[in-house]
């Protein structure tokens, strides 16, 4: 094996042991670990954004002076000011400055995040569980018939679902909130799928986890094993 290969796999070995003993208890090697994870990811994460982001915005804003495109220019311009004004967060007497760049941000994120939500999620949901009675659906009727079950345990599921979240009630003469049996036991059942797909999530997670776990330790005995054939 090359000396550069040794160097590096001891190095993955170090750490991947140095991360393992948090399974003993919270220590300073495993803290310099995640310090270091932290470090190298910020690190990348800033080479990529200064040599896929900045640098390519730079050089198309100099092409565009070289060819006096003056109104692409001032387009051109304004995310680079809104850019620039970020760095003024970094100094507490000049935060105000970033504050509607931030804006701009939080506003852009937000609306990406909603609008991701209704056209990926709330309308292929709903539109899966409209097909399901579809009249028109083609195959035979055992087909159809599966269908149909399928598309009525969507509806059922997306509508306890959403009357968990339903939180106002009548009030009485008195002025106290009138529960609702219906709306109450649509409720339980809501909080009951919402507490399945919960732990379906989790269960994938930890999968995911576990999977990482198995290959990190069969690497670590791969490498001694190697260094010990070696020797």
């Amino acid at each position: 094996m090359p000396a550069i290969e040794i160097i590096s796999a001891s190095i993955g070995l170090i750490l991947t042991l140095t991360v393992f003993s948090y399974l003993l208890k919270d220590n300073p090697l495993f803290r310099l670990a995640i310090y270091l994870f932290v470090g190298v990811s910020a690190g990348y994460a800033a080479t990529v954004i200064v040599y896929d982001v900045l640098l390519p915005r730079l050089d198309v804003l100099q092409g565009l002076i070289a060819t006096n495109e003056i109104d692409q220019l001032i387009f051109a311009i304004i995310p680079l000011v809104l850019a620039v004004s970020l760095l003024a967060k970094l100094f507490p007497r000049m935060s105000r400055i970033g504050n509607f760049a931030m804006a701009v941000l939080v506003g852009v994120g937000a609306a990406a995040a909603v609008g991701g939500a209704v056209i990926g999620t709330l309308i292929p949901q709903s539109q899966a569980a409209i097909n399901g009675f579809e009249p028109g659906s083609v195959g035979d009727l055992g087909e159809r018939m599966i269908r149909l079950v399928q598309g009525s345990v969507m509806l059922v599921v997306t509508v306890f679902t959403l009357a968990s979240f339903h939180f106002s009630s009548a009030r009485q003469p008195d002025g106290t909130p009138k529960p609702n049996r219906l709306i109450a036991g649509a409720a339980w059942v809501g909080r009951f799928f919402i507490a399945v797909t919960l732990g379906v999530l989790f269960a994938g997670v930890y999968v995911a986890a576990l999977t990482a776990m198995i290959e990190r330790w069969s690497f670590v005995i791969n490498f001694i094993r190697q260094q010990l054939i070696g020797i």
